[in-house]
């Protein structure tokens, strides 16, 4: 039964970013080129729930279903040169493929196959970044 929960609301996520034109490559190239309102607004609300959520997380003390408490730990920016590099690579790949990882997996499931190679890109990213990671300054 967790797995098929799990399924369900991948489906239904799935489902969501779809209905709101959230993985149209168009709609990502529209927010690259500063030409639509549409993604902002998406993203700004996804950060207004994200803070609200957090605030109220650490505001009543809300824990895990198995009881453990859920702890936030604050950021150091120091130079913040590892965000800024990041975000680069991110918003760059984001730019080049038309879909950031969320919905890479809705995109192949509306019948973009192509993105598959994004996701492989991704995965090997992700794996690079790993067995860089003991030789980066953290």
């Amino acid at each position: 039964m967790g797995l098929f929960s799990y399924f369900a609301l991948g489906t239904l996520f799935g489902l969501v970013l779809r209905k709101a034109e959230v993985i149209s490559w168009f709609r990502i190239q529209e927010m690259f080129r500063f030409q639509s309102f549409h993604m902002y607004g998406v993203i700004m609300t996804a950060v207004a729930v994200a803070a609200i959520s957090v605030a109220l997380i650490k505001r009543y003390g809300i824990t895990t279903i198995e009881g453990r408490p859920i702890a936030i730990e604050p950021k150091t920016m120091e130079r913040g040169y590892r965000y800024w590099v990041g975000g680069s690579i991110f918003g760059v790949g984001w730019a080049l493929t038309g879909a950031c990882p969320g919905p890479l997996f809705a995109l192949v499931g509306g019948g973009l196959s192509v993105m598959l190679v994004a996701i492989v890109s991704a995965a090997a990213g992700t794996w690079v970044y790993g067995w860089l990671r003991p030789r980066l300054p953290h």
